[in-house]
């Protein structure tokens, strides 16, 4: 069967089209339903069907469309990862206990998008508690990668990623703690934002069966995803803002413009490699090949600067804070175990996952004095984009790596170049930006000499989420962009 002219195009086009009447919601929504028929059943990237409801919403919005009703995203089918509460459609977080908890109300971002038109065609699959960069569980069984069915779409968001580069719809929504935005998007040659902490409320992204209520969840945010750098800023513009019932009482949002529109405007500070964990050799060839593009374009390019803040410092302050956060909800023995192994840790053994094992056990009192930390680091990155508009760095170490779902995350290996180095490690990169809450797009860049797609992050001053998100458009239009996997190009 021959694909649809409409398949891979973005958003941004597809919204031009159904203003201009050259195709239909309906149309649409039928052709991501029929492309997931057909395709996913090797994929697996859909978890979750709601097809009658999905065409319903396109009928709707095409009568809207007819009536000259003209809202951000109506019309479009989208997707929606498994772990947003949707009325009527199951949320488990992949938990086998919670296989049966049937939400009761959109999530608040599910109700931003609905309001601005979308059609949601059903919900992405995620790994067991959106804990891995992996997407597999018990309920729904494992996503793969479109450009290689043998490895992994990245996690958790990894559903996401699967269902934009299979032509599942122009755009969808995930969530990020530990890179679960960024990672997919890096794995499967997609775009994603990480949103600067708290711009986006987070109301019924939440796992079952707690209540769906305002709550500040440390580090992890919630934001877009898409197949165009356009797309994201479309996408983040309808889901940002504060919750009606919790801080919007008093404050509404503003965010700065990009600070330039233009790419010999920006200036760059570029990584490519740390020691804390080195990247292959396809990663760093991405990052210095689009360094070297940009320069020609004139952006003014730094390759090192002492105002950039300790790269291992600020990883293992970050694997701490994670831990803390996530080994709140661990169970009591394993809670227990955790702190006995990091009472026996020598105070010499700094390793990444000596500070993860120390995270789980850390007191309030350390907590506190690790925030006091975060504060300065902050501090630090403001200093640093006095003189950047923009950092550029890895997102992973390397391209997608072969399905491992061995239960011990800490005994997994990565090889990087032929070298072995432990599979949560991999934390580090997103880190970067994770830690001090800062705004980062994921962009692809090409592809490793195996196929595999490989990307960048562009990191951004707080709270100025136009600046990177405007950066990933300019190279998207300069250098190009999104390339369908030759698996699904039908």
């Amino acid at each position: 069967m021959a694909k649809s002219e409409w398949s891979f195009k973005s958003a941004v086009e597809l919204t031009a089209a159904l203003t201009a009447r050259k195709v239909s919601s309906v149309e649409l929504t039928q052709d991501a339903i029929d492309r997931i028929e057909r395709h996913d059943a090797k994929v697996n990237a859909i978890c979750v069907r709601d097809f009658d409801r999905a065409l319903t919403a396109a009928c709707e919005a095409d009568a809207a469309l007819a009536r000259g009703e003209r809202k951000p995203l109506l019309g479009l089918p989208m997707t929606v990862k498994e772990s947003y509460n949707i009325a009527g459609l199951p949320t488990t977080w992949g938990i086998p206990a919670q296989k049966d908890f049937i939400a009761k109300e959109d999530a608040l971002p599910i109700t931003r998008v609905k309001d601005a038109g979308t059609v949601i065609l059903g919900k992405t699959n995620v790994p067991l508690g959106l804990g891995d960069w992996q997407s597999y569980n018990d309920i729904y069984g494992t996503t793969n990668n479109p450009y290689d069915l043998g490895r992994t779409p990245g996690g958790s968001s990894g559903g996401s990623s699967a269902a934009l580069a299979a032509g599942y719809g122009p755009l969808s929504i995930g969530s990020d703690i530990g890179g679960s935005l960024r990672v997919p998007a890096f794995h499967c040659g997609v775009y994603a934002h990480k949103p600067t902490f708290g711009l986006v409320a987070m109301r019924g992204h939440t796992p079952p069966p707690l209540p769906p209520l305002p709550f500040e969840r440390d580090l992890s945010v919630i934001g877009p995803m898409a197949r165009s750098a356009a797309d994201l800023s479309l996408l983040l513009d309808v889901m940002a803002g504060p919750d009606p019932i919790d801080a919007g009482q008093a404050y509404r949002l503003d965010l700065p413009a990009p600070r330039h529109n233009a790419l010999r405007d920006f200036r760059v500070l570029v990584i490519d490699t740390d020691p804390v964990l080195p990247t292959d050799t396809a990663v760093r060839g991405t990052i210095n090949a689009l360094t070297d593009n940009l320069a020609k374009a004139g952006v003014r390019i730094e390759r090192n600067s002492p105002l950039l803040p300790d790269f291992a410092a600020s990883s293992r302050l970050y694997m701490r804070m994670l831990m803390s956060f996530l080994g709140a909800t661990f169970a009591p023995d394993i809670y227990a175990g955790a702190k006995a192994a990091a009472a026996a840790l020598p105070e010499s053994d700094n390793s990444l996952a000596a500070e993860r094992l120390r995270g789980i056990a850390l007191s309030h009192r350390d907590w506190v004095m690790a925030n006091g930390g975060r504060a300065r680091l902050r501090a630090q990155w403001r200093e640093l984009f006095k003189v950047f508009d923009a950092v550029i760095c890895p997102v992973m170490p390397t391209p997608a790596y072969p399905h491992d779902h061995s239960p011990e995350q800490e005994k997994r290996r990565i090889k990087i170049d032929g070298k072995e180095y432990v599979y949560p490690d991999q934390l580090a990169w997103p880190g970067i930006a994770t830690l001090p809450g800062l705004p980062s797009t994921a962009l692809p860049t090409g592809f490793a000499p195996d196929g595999l797609p490989i990307g960048v992050q562009i990191v951004g001053p707080w709270l100025e989420d136009r600046t990177p998100l405007k950066l990933a458009e300019l190279i998207e239009r300069e250098f190009g962009g999104f390339t369908p996997p030759p698996l699904f190009d039908d």
